[in-house]
């Protein structure tokens, strides 16, 4: 498969469809007004190296039926590792009575919003199938990179990792829709350490290829282009590491103060994901999420109204984007991929959304937002592919840094912090090169960027064009008790950030 479009198709008789609908006749029968039954299959794939030694290779796979149901206006669910047409009636059955049993606790009815019936298959793009791959061939590849970067003498450790993932989900519903879909992603990192031998001073720098939907030719540093999905230039990169880590072992700190920032999609991809990805998403914005990863400052009585941040924002969440790590052809309520608007001219125009979110603000469809990494796990509102638009018009990242006189470059990301109401927030990165005169003149070190979300968007004054479009992203976004991880991409070009408060991290103690 080599193409970014996978064009859903009917599938033929699967061998589980007679466990999808023993388990959705017995929760009929038991009284559901809804059911939907999943089955999943995972496989999970790692190895880490460093110095060209191997240090872990892990091997994991999954397989579970899920089977969620509405009872009288409540929720049950019940899952199980066992796929039988037995066992799913008897999952079944224990869904609908954890239902009734719910109905002591439950204050509000459970809706649904709407959605059409679907029927047919889809399987993300990919050339080279990971899994087709083998070990060896894998090591080799992250074994020789590793050595090459370690032949360099301003090299003293070299730290790598592969981890490629397989996820199929079968899904069927009471109302007819039956659906299949498999996903693939994968992510390679090095990382160099330089140390100064006098002091015992160090500092570490990664790589920035983001992780992606796609198969074992990313590795490879082949595949197509399309919009911000690329293949990655691994030989470009790797070559830069050794001066790039040297250099900033040397570097002076920043010096404390306000600076214009021209931020790389490499590092502000983290910053779309904290301070618009997870405050737009409608339950944490309503407050069910206030127990474990925060609420959000843009409430509902905000939506239409809210400054978000300066005329130039346009943020779209995407379940379509080509490669994209949230993209599938459905949700895991049956919902169908959409792509919309979340901030517009810089107003908060949206919200990410379950069916049962929609319901609850009136809305006539869900935007196919539910998913559930495991059969264990019960589906919840998790995070599209949000991103950044360019500006059509917009120029190059040398033609952003010229129009800066005093600032910063800021490549890759590091660590991060915000408040609870995704408001107030600090990011550092990994490479900090200073502007003078619309010039690069060095990198310096120690920086974090300090400020609040509205202050921050609001400070935006320049995109760049669709040529420093980047779809980043990350594998293991939290949320939810039990605790559950997804993968999504950010798209968003390069973009300049006047007057933004600017810290020393070590001065700090970050």
């Amino acid at each position: 498969m080599s193409t970014a479009e996978c064009t859903p198709r009917v599938p033929s008789q699967p061998a589980d469809s007679p466990v999808l609908e023993a388990a959705l006749d017995r929760a009929r029968s038991q009284g559901a007004s809804h059911a939907d039954v999943r089955i999943t299959s995972t496989r999970h794939s790692a190895m880490s190296v460093r110095d060209g030694d191997l240090q872990a290779c892990v091997d994991q796979q999954g397989r579970g039926l899920g089977v969620r149901v509405v009872v009288d206006g409540c929720w049950g669910f019940a899952s199980s590792d066992v796929i039988t047409q037995d066992e799913a009636r008897a999952v079944a059955e224990r869904a609908v009575a954890m239902a009734r049993m719910s109905r002591h606790l439950t204050t509000r009815r459970v809706e649904l919003a709407p959605e059409p019936v679907h029927v047919g298959t889809w399987e993300s793009p990919y050339d080279i199938d990971p899994f087709e791959v083998s070990q060896a061939e894998r090591l080799a590849v992250i074994t020789e990179r590793s050595l090459a970067l370690r032949a360099d003498r301003r090299v003293d450790h070299v730290d790598a990792s592969l981890l490629a993932v397989r996820e199929g989900v079968e899904y069927a519903d009471s109302h007819g829709s039956h659906t299949e879909q498999v996903r693939r992603r994968i992510e390679a990192q090095w990382s160099v350490t330089a140390i100064e031998g006098r002091t015992g001073a160090f500092e570490s720098m990664t790589t920035t290829a983001p992780p992606a939907a796609r198969g074992w030719e990313y590795v490879l540093g082949a595949g197509e282009q399309v919009g911000g999905a690329r293949p990655w230039d691994w030989d470009a990169e790797l070559s830069r590491l050794p001066e790039l880590v040297q250099e900033k072992l040397t570097a002076p700190g920043i010096e404390p103060g306000r600076y214009t920032l021209v931020l790389d999609p490499t590092n502000l991809w983290l910053t779309i994901h904290e301070s618009v990805g997870h405050a737009t998403e409608l339950d944490r914005a309503l407050g069910y999420e206030a127990n474990y990863a925060g609420t959000s400052f843009a409430t509902p009585d905000l939506l239409g109204t809210l400054r978000y941040g300066s005329p130039l924002m346009h943020v779209t969440g995407d379940r379509t984007a080509p490669y994209g790590l949230s993209s599938v052809a459905w949700d895991d309520e049956g919902v169908a991929a959409q792509a919309w608007d979340l901030v517009r001219d810089g107003i908060l125009v949206g919200y990410q959304l379950d069916r049962a979110m929609a319901a609850e603000l009136g809305l006539g469809r869900s935007n196919g937002c539910a998913y559930a990494d495991a059969a264990e796990h019960v589906p919840i509102q998790r995070m599209p592919n949000v991103s950044l638009q360019p500006d059509p018009s917009g120029g190059s990242v040398d033609d952003l840094i010229a129009g800066v006189e005093d600032g910063l470059y800021i490549v890759g990301d590091n660590s991060w912090s915000i408040d609870m109401q995704r408001y107030n927030f600090q990011f550092t990165g990994q490479q900090f090169h200073r502007i003078r005169n619309g010039r690069l003149v060095g990198q310096v070190k120690d920086v974090a960027y300090q400020s609040s979300t509205p202050q921050f968007w609001g400070s935006l004054i320049a995109l760049g064009g669709p040529s420093t479009y980047l779809l980043g992203g990350a594998l293991n976004c939290g949320k939810g008790q039990p605790g559950q991880v997804a993968a999504v991409s950010h798209g968003c070009p390069a973009a300049v950030f006047a007057d933004v408060n600017v810290l020393n991290s070590a001065q700090e103690g970050g």
